[in-house]
């Protein structure tokens, strides 16, 4: 039986979304691992330490013989890790060797600085497959890894893959009668966000929340009366069930996988952009996409009829997955 291992990135994470993609990540991995063992390890904490990498750590044996190492999407390629107190990956020259050969699946990058610097080029240089295609979340993100010399194709974000046409054939295309809205704590707007939050509570029978980000509800409470908005729990299980259970519902918001989570669950969606991702990935895969900067056209995008048609890239997808038909090197 074949070793594997999920690099998760939702553990440790202030962030629900990553829990999406991780466990969108997981499902889609299925038919690669199949019955083979599987172990997740965290990115945002350390898998060892320097002075652990060495025999007698059985851990670090396993990472060492295993078959296939996967990096869960989200933000992971970041442009500049040296002096980042908490990065995605939290991971450095000294004791990245847990992670030799990784294989990226639906990953993004975070453009926090114009250009990566050497350090953090080194490092990914370090750690990432040489041998395996990469997944890439978007266009430009493709294009970072293919400067680092790695082979990548773009896949979208494996939130997405199972959003084929049959399947958003069966999400409603007219106004639902409630709606769930999401606010991103890490990217604020008092203004815009209680202007959008108005909005819904001017077109819905019932509005409701979920708290994605650690700071989400603080947030809220600074901008808006509660009174009026029905807080749902913030576990990942609790936002699928309210989905699975609630009819007539849609999703409003500004976070990117909330609104692909809602849209697997069967609910018409609209995502309100406040970075880079939602901007990278709209015009690829088609998503439903108001610019939070203007909300002059949302009443009216809500108040009208509208079909779901993701373009996933489903060639892209199979071509990625067929690489592990073989052994690598003989594809």
């Amino acid at each position: 039986m074949d070793k594997n291992i999920l690099f998760d990135t939702s553990c440790g994470s202030l962030n629900m979304g990553d829990y999406i993609i991780c466990e969108s990540v997981e499902r889609e991995l299925k038919e690669i691992i199949k019955d083979d063992f599987l172990i997740k390890l965290a990115t945002h904490t350390p898998v060892t330490h320097f002075y652990q990498n060495m025999k007698g750590n059985p851990l670090f044996s396993y990472c060492q013989q295993a078959k296939y190492k996967f990096f869960a999407g989200t933000n992971i390629l970041q442009y500049h890790l040296i002096f980042r107190l908490w990065p995605n990956f939290n991971a450095n020259i000294f004791n990245c060797k847990p992670y030799k050969n990784t294989i990226l699946v639906g990953a993004g990058s975070a453009k926090n600085r114009p250009n990566m610097d050497p350090y953090t080029k080194m490092l990914f240089k370090k750690v990432l497959s040489k041998e395996h295609i990469h997944s890439a979340r978007d266009e430009s993100t493709k294009e970072l890894i293919e400067s680092l010399g790695f082979r990548a194709i773009n896949t979208g974000c494996a939130t997405m893959w199972c959003l084929t046409k049959e399947h958003c054939s069966q999400i409603p295309e007219g106004k639902g009668e409630n709606v769930l809205f999401t606010i991103t704590d890490y990217k604020t707007d008092p203004q815009k966000d209680k202007e959008m939050i108005q909005c819904l509570l001017d077109n819905y029978a019932k509005v409701f929340c979920w708290i994605q980000g650690a700071d989400d509800y603080d947030y809220l409470k600074t901008i808006m009366d509660l009174d009026k908005i029905t807080i749902i729990g913030s576990s990942l299980d609790q936002y699928r069930q309210f989905l699975m259970e609630t009819d007539s519902l849609d999703y409003v918001g500004t976070r990117l996988h909330a609104g692909l989570f809602a849209m697997q669950k069967k609910k018409r969606s609209i995502i309100l952009s406040v970075d880079n991702r939602t901007e990278d990935m709209k015009e690829t895969y088609n998503l439903v996409v108001v610019d939070r900067a203007d909300l002059s056209g949302l009443d009216s995008l809500i108040n009208s009829s509208f079909s779901t048609n993701i373009n996933i890239k489903e060639e892209n997808i199979r071509e990625w997955k067929s690489q592990f038909k073989a052994p690598a090197g003989k594809r």
